[in-house]
């Protein structure tokens, strides 16, 4: 008797819904991260175009790492883990630079998102799912 290749794939179990929550934001956090890169590009000016140049390429490789990590999450790759947690505290610190006057309203939104990210991340369920 012979069994076909598609009776034999165990289909992989789903993200749970905090997780892709958590992936949702990361999505939504690089964008923000290639934006910041490509306004840089935009502002290079003679004097600071070394700073310039690397802040860019920072921001655009950081915003499409993080897009790669959280297609991973919503994979269940436990490796994306760890730089999305990472990712957060950082964001979590751009949000406390931001502080204050006329940037308040950044700083909120920014906090906001990493921490609606960590809750996703240490949800008992995508701990469950990622372990």
């Amino acid at each position: 008797m012979l069994v076909s290749a598609d009776s034999t794939h165990q289909p992989h179990p789903s993200a749970p819904r905090p997780l892709l929550i958590a992936a949702l934001m990361t999505v939504l956090q690089s964008v923000a991260a290639l934006i910041m890169g490509l306004l840089e590009v935009a502002s290079f000016s003679g004097q600071r175009a070394a700073m310039g140049v690397t802040t860019a390429i920072f921001f655009i490789a950081y915003g499409a790492f993080l897009i790669i990590a959280a297609r991973q999450l919503t994979r269940l790759s436990p490796w994306a883990r760890g730089p999305v947690l990472l990712a957060q505290l950082i964001w979590l610190g751009v949000a406390w630079s931001f502080r204050g006057g006329g940037t308040t309203w950044l700083a909120v939104i920014l906090a906001a998102s990493a921490l609606v990210a960590l809750w996703g991340l240490l949800h008992p369920d995508s701990r469950a799912a990622l372990d």
